[in-house]
């Protein structure tokens, strides 16, 4: 409080009982301490405005929304939960839903809350038909996490409840049967590879960054450790993680990763399961470029598992003619059937196309792509030289920036300087845990410099995060 008041009021004191002396003349004042209680409230409810994960972005169509709070009752959810689902636009029947789950804590937990609006995971959805569903579990930051990363412990349950209520939001019902690919991390990593072990003829593939389901110990410890049934052999999965986790830095916070995901790996190679691993080499626990990889792995799983028929819940097994085995910290992937070692311990990928983007990531953390992006569409200025766009993500690479233009000549770019993104800088500030960081960038751009009276011509580009540009959109004029 003294250094309060000596700030914001400018007054000096001669020492520490002048000062006490003041204070306990104000506080015998009414109207001091009515006025004390009042600037509180309104520091609270300023912070409370700026505050940026208070609240989740509006959930109008093609968003939806559910929230359930959390429960007292033995075998049930003890945390608040919040689903927000993207449904791709003019799709008629849903083929499956991509789950893009958070980590442990309180601030993973507030990350989820923006993992639908993500542009590069909704560009894989759009392609398989798929829903992106971003869970956000109300954690408190010291709280247990193991009492939502369990799917044991209320959160199967939840999310079940959640796909039932969503299906009858979106008039989509089959979201109740179709199945579900699975991206999680950290507590996500381990919540994720649960369920593909309790629900294994209903997930397509998972991807495990930075955390693995507990075999050998149950967490906690009423629950029995989880065992690995026969059908999730068949469940295609990747254990994700970056170097610093144990891999090449033995000590610190996270180095125990490392261990998890041996062991489960091989658990699960071991008895023939289709799993492999891929370490970040510039990454602790953050989650990095790893986007890069999971998105092109998830479509060569998606492509060969997910029903031919949408709205079927039967999965197709993977095809393993295009297998592709590796050391599991080697450098090279080779066909199946070129591979010389063990193949029970060998890190396992579904195709040669994930097999060089895998190469590339493990050697840099990086992923090429030379192809351009699509061109932004639905261009429009308003008088006074606001511009919007619409555009999707390029599948491989995502979104880095707009270009924008005036009479074919560049202006000014959107974000103007690259963003302070995890990984690479992107469009929508990518976070630690994989999700865009709030608020939500908007597409637009105001021009402040174009010629009083003379009409002009704008265009956009997109430009990818290898830096490759798209062609420019169709003109738009005031």
């Amino acid at each position: 409080m003294f250094d309060v008041v000596a700030r914001y009021e400018r007054i000096r004191f001669p020492s520490a009982t002048a000062f006490t002396a003041f204070m306990h003349t104000c506080l015998r004042s009414q109207v001091f301490r009515w006025s004390l209680l009042m600037a509180f409230v309104a520091v609270g409810a300023l912070s409370a405005q700026v505050a940026p994960y208070d609240a989740p972005p509006p959930a109008a169509p093609p968003y939806y929304r559910v929230r359930y709070d959390g429960s007292t009752k033995p075998g049930e959810l003890v945390y608040a939960v919040t689903y927000t689902l993207w449904v791709p636009p003019g799709v008629k029947t849903l083929r499956g839903v991509i789950v893009h789950q958070h980590g442990c804590g309180e601030g993973s937990c507030k990350s989820g809350q923006t993992a639908a609006y993500d542009l590069h995971w909704q560009a894989l959805a759009k392609k398989h038909e798929c829903a992106l569903l971003g869970p956000s579990y109300e954690q408190p930051e010291k709280e247990n996490c193991q009492l939502w990363c369990d799917p044991r412990n209320g959160s199967a349950k939840k999310f079940q409840q959640a796909l039932t209520d969503l299906a009858k939001a979106t008039q989509h019902p089959e979201l109740e049967t179709v199945p579900w690919a699975l991206w999680g991390h950290s507590g996500g990593g381990t919540w994720a590879g649960s369920m593909m072990l309790m629900h294994p003829d209903r997930v397509a593939a998972a991807w495990l960054r930075s955390g693995t389901p507990k075999l050998s110990a149950a967490t906690p410890a009423t629950l029995p450790p989880l065992s690995i049934p026969d059908a999730a052999l068949a469940v295609p999965a990747m254990c994700n993680l970056g170097t610093q986790e144990g891999v090449t830095v033995k000590e610190g916070r996270f180095a125990g990763v490392w261990k998890g995901n041996e062991a489960f790996f091989t658990a699960m190679r071991s008895k023939g399961g289709l799993i492999g691993v891929s370490v970040d080499p510039n990454s602790s626990h953050d989650c990095g470029n790893q986007r890069y990889l999971a998105i092109p792995w998830f479509d060569a799983c998606l492509a060969a598992r997910l029903p031919d028929k949408a709205g079927d819940a039967a999965l197709r097994p993977m095809k393993q003619e295009d297998a592709h085995l590796t050391a599991v910290l080697g450098d090279a992937a080779l066909p199946a059937a070129q591979y010389k070692g063990d193949a029970k311990t060998a890190s396992w990928l579904p195709d040669a196309r994930v097999a060089k983007a895998w190469t590339e990531y493990t050697k840099d953390g990086n992923v090429s792509d030379a192809t351009p992006p699509p061109a932004p569409a639905k261009v429009q200025v308003s008088a006074d030289g606001v511009i919007t766009w619409d555009a999707e993500a390029d599948f491989e690479s995502g979104i880095a920036a707009f270009i924008i233009e005036r009479d074919g000549k560049e202006i000014g770019r959107v974000p103007e300087k690259p963003s302070g993104s995890i990984g690479r800088p992107i469009f929508q500030k990518n976070g630690y845990s994989d999700s865009p960081s709030p608020p939500l960038a908007e597409m637009r751009y105001k021009d402040i410099g174009a010629e009083a009276g003379k009409k002009h011509s704008y265009t956009v580009r997109t430009v990818n995060s290898t830096g490759v540009s798209s062609s420019p959109s169709g003109a738009a004029t005031p």
